[in-house]
């Protein structure tokens, strides 16, 4: 079994914030994350797009996948078009377990990392 994690942000026309999310995700792979690949997509704006994005963990030899959208609130993006495209990609490959992970921003314990982050950012 090798275990894939699939990052999808919503993309940007600033490549800067696209490199930001690129960079998220070589420091995930290198944090000891229990996954076998871990890579990042895009919802618009920027390459690679979420099909493009679980295609590349397959043809890698992923045979089960975590897609954490990596945003914070549950707008279109989390709530319709990421589930229809893992749906679309799950049909085609059925012998891949593909996850959908809740979005970021539902992530328990935030508001406890928010009030810590602005701690720290205070004594800065």
């Amino acid at each position: 079994m090798m275990r894939a994690l699939l990052l999808v942000a919503h993309g940007s026309r600033r490549q800067s914030s696209n490199d930001e999310v690129r960079e998220l995700a070589s420091k995930v792979r290198g944090a000891g994350a229990p996954f076998d690949i871990v890579e990042h997509a895009f919802m618009e704006m920027a390459e690679p797009g979420i099909t493009a994005g679980l295609d590349k963990l397959i043809n890698a030899g992923a045979t089960e996948i975590v897609v954490l959208p990596y945003l914070l609130a549950a707008g279109r993006h989390v709530a319709s078009d990421i589930p229809a495209e893992v749906e679309s990609l799950a049909r085609r490959h059925p012998r891949v377990h593909i996850t959908l992970a809740p979005h970021l921003g539902a992530a328990g314990g935030m508001p406890e990392w928010i009030c810590a982050h602005l701690r720290r950012a205070e004594k800065q």
